[in-house]
């Protein structure tokens, strides 16, 4: 008798805290009784903290919470000293210009023309007969979803954007065979003319990647013999990216 007392008590009792959680907001989730199991306590990007769990917040509503990293910041790429070398920070400051062309209030800039002294910069990422085929292909895929909009998958400068008349001017990369590795690099990386930067959305490994792509459409013979020039081209870059990186750091 006592058992089945404190079986309905509990069934009651049960029954009761289940249809209070429910409120009579259709769009509510109701009460939340462990929260921490699905939302996070760490600062998440993309998530407007102006209004959590029904409290407001003025002070931070439509604040960015997805933020640059700290200047200077090596993300961990394994133990392949090459990838580490490439993944380094950037030995070329963007120059003083970029202020006011691409927004960058507060970034440590430089008086150098160091567009022109990219020039100098060879790829640091090297081909070889074993990898050249996989970093062509993966070039190829970057290219497709980074730049071809305006860009053409051609690399003529006739893409999506170009040609809907959003946008005008953008390159023929045929006709700039004269540009140096590090300045295609540095213009990805930092961004130019109408391009915006693209380092937010590209590591440095993918962005040398890009390069051997641009360089395949410019010269479709490019890598084929990649035990010769191209690697000692590259290896070149990688001892500057290490000599540059150990004087700055």
């Amino acid at each position: 008798m006592n058992f089945r007392i404190i079986a309905s008590i509990a069934i009651t009792a049960v029954s009761t805290l289940l249809l209070s959680s429910c409120g009579g907001d259709p769009d509510s989730a109701g009460y939340e009784y462990m929260p921490d199991m699905y939302r996070s306590a760490a600062i998440e990007p993309y998530v407007d903290y102006g209004e959590i769990r029904g409290r407001e917040n003025e002070a931070v509503k439509l604040t960015q919470s997805a933020l640059t990293p700290p200047s200077e910041t090596v993300p961990y790429v394994g133990e392949n000293e090459n990838d580490v070398l490439i993944m380094l920070p950037y030995a070329r400051k963007a120059n003083e210009s970029f202020k006011s062309t691409h927004g960058m209030f507060g970034a440590d800039l430089t008086k150098e023309d160091t567009y022109t002294l990219a020039a100098a910069d060879k790829n640091p990422l090297i081909l070889t007969a074993d990898n050249s085929a996989s970093i062509f292909k993966q070039g190829k895929t970057l290219f497709k979803n980074n730049c071809s909009h305006c860009h053409g998958l051609k690399g003529d400068g006739n893409g999506p954007m170009v040609e809907s008349g959003a946008y005008s001017g953008v390159p023929d990369y045929t006709n700039l065979k004269n540009l140096g590795d590090g300045q295609l690099f540095y213009s990805i990386y930092y961004g130019k003319g109408a391009m915006g930067s693209h380092r937010s959305i590209l590591n440095k490994k993918e962005i040398w990647t890009i390069v051997h792509h641009i360089r395949k459409i410019q010269d479709e013979n490019y890598g084929i013999d990649a035990n010769t020039s191209v690697v000692s081209d590259s290896t070149s870059m990688v001892e500057t990216v290490l000599t540059d990186s150990t004087a700055t750091h």
